[in-house]
């Protein structure tokens, strides 16, 4: 086998939330070029369908739901429905999450702290759980590859919402711990932790919180934000036979900005 054959995916099926814009379709894209084939869960429909005729465009099948998969239930639904209609499934991206609320700490109440640990660690967990479970049964091994963030290892400057930083850095010890787990089933488990990509969101932040965005940007030491196409290769190499042996790594890939 080639060096670049080892980053071939033909033949394989990822699972990936949030996979219809910014850093999730980018990861899909990248991945179904390698060869697999794809399942978009997203909320968005109009970019769920989009992304999925990109994707058949590239000569690959593509299928979507179009789900919230930060409400416990549908996201329990959604991963069983995928692996009767679709499975098997060889690669899972846990990629959904976000922000959302600038709220400070003393003002959140309990409920939006359980929503929004919801979307960004118990989606993860709930999807890891079963289709981690079905890598498992079916005995060929598997990739699973969780979207933390830099904010895992800093706390973000001049905003509130420190549920991201605490459900990040949950992200980061679940994907060790899973990884010890499993890695007898050679199911490998990694995190990649962006910085700052100007994603949609990040873009809302930009109009509504401009001195965040400006601040942020000031403290890259490569001077720019990155771009959502920057995660496409290593996602790839992750899911890919060339990391075999990489199991609860958490690569960080934010342009320098936590060197300083």
């Amino acid at each position: 086998m080639s060096l670049f054959d080892r980053f071939r995916l033909d033949g394989q099926k990822l699972f990936i939330t949030g996979g219809s814009r910014g850093l999730g379709r980018e990861m899909a894209l990248a991945i179904a070029e390698a060869g697999a084939d794809v399942i978009l869960v997203g909320r968005d429909g109009e970019s769920l369908e989009q992304t999925t005729e990109d994707i058949r465009s590239l000569g690959r099948q593509a299928w979507s739901f179009q789900r919230d998969m930060g409400q416990p239930t549908e996201c329990e639904e959604t991963c069983q429905e995928a692996i009767a209609q679709h499975g098997p499934i060889d690669i899972l991206i846990n990629n959904v999450g976000g922000r959302r609320e600038n709220i400070p700490t003393e003002d959140m109440t309990l409920d939006k702290w359980r929503e929004l640990m919801d979307l960004n660690l118990t989606s993860a967990f709930q999807c890891t759980r079963c289709l981690g479970k079905h890598m498992i049964d079916r005995g060929q091994g598997g990739r699973i590859i969780n979207i933390a963030s830099i904010n895992a290892f800093v706390a973000g400057r001049n905003i509130a919402g420190r549920h991201y930083e605490t459900a990040k850095a949950a992200m980061v010890q679940f994907t060790r711990a899973t990884a010890v787990d499993w890695a007898p089933h050679r199911i490998t488990v990694n995190a990649i932790c962006p910085g700052g990509f100007m994603t949609e969101p990040n873009q809302r932040w930009a109009r509504e919180h401009p001195e965040v965005i400006e601040g942020f940007q000031t403290q890259i030491p490569m001077g720019a934000f990155g771009i959502p196409e920057d995660l496409g290769p290593l996602a790839v190499y992750l899911a890919s036979d060339a990391a075999r042996y990489m199991t609860g790594a958490a690569l960080i890939i934010d342009g320098g900005y936590t060197l300083s």
